[in-house]
């Protein structure tokens, strides 16, 4: 078993220090710190980590306005235009009046276009989610709630394939970096907001 070193708090609730914008030393405008979260309302510059993980543990408590479309992308690079060009993404969003509702590919949880989110496991907007992110060499595990929702092999045969089949052939990179950003997507519109970012990196 791989040792683990001690949580890193990447946002504690009053400060943005550990954050910037995509290829941009600035938070990006929008985000803001309110009662404790991370927040925007609008649609605003996706927020990158200023440091980069390889294997890692990330737990992150999450709450969506209504029709609210987010994600929680990592191992991502600066090579693209956009983080979700090089890095795998976990889906947030309102499963019950969001727009990407209609396949479970792009529902809460899944890993965005690639491998389905399992329903019943997302609470209501306005209330808190808890989500856990573990990357392990090529092995990613989505988790929601305390439950296990899905996990894949990066550069298996079968993420090849899936791969492949979406938008993301478009970039050669994609979920091919060991290493990368943690971000959160802003580019959509609605109310989101963070609290208790935490990461530990496996040795």
């Amino acid at each position: 078993a791989q040792s683990k070193s001690k949580w890193k708090v990447l946002f504690d609730g009053k400060s943005l220090d550990a954050w910037r914008g995509y290829k941009n030393d600035a938070v990006p405008a929008g985000w803001t710190i309110e009662n404790g979260t991370l927040a925007k309302h609008t649609r605003v510059a996706d927020i990158v980590s200023k440091d980069e993980f390889g294997d890692f543990e990330l737990t992150i408590d999450w709450k969506i306005g209504e029709a609210g479309n987010s994600g929680i992308f990592y191992r991502g690079t600066e090579e693209y235009d956009h983080i979700y060009w090089s890095a795998p993404e976990y889906q947030l969003l309102d499963d019950a009046k969001g727009a990407d509702n209609k396949t479970r590919l792009t529902c809460a949880g899944a890993a965005y276009a690639l491998y389905p989110s399992p329903a019943g496991h997302l609470k209501p907007v306005g209330e808190w989610n808890t989500t856990r992110i573990v990357a392990n060499g090529t092995h990613v595990e989505h988790w929601l709630n305390g439950v296990k929702l899905l996990e894949y092999e990066l550069g298996s045969p079968d993420w090849e394939a899936k791969v492949r089949a979406s938008k993301f052939n478009d970039w050669p990179n994609y979920g091919r970096a060991k290493r990368g950003h943690i971000a959160m997507q802003g580019d959509h519109e609605g109310a989101l907001a963070f609290r208790n970012i935490r990461i530990r990196e496996l040795k």
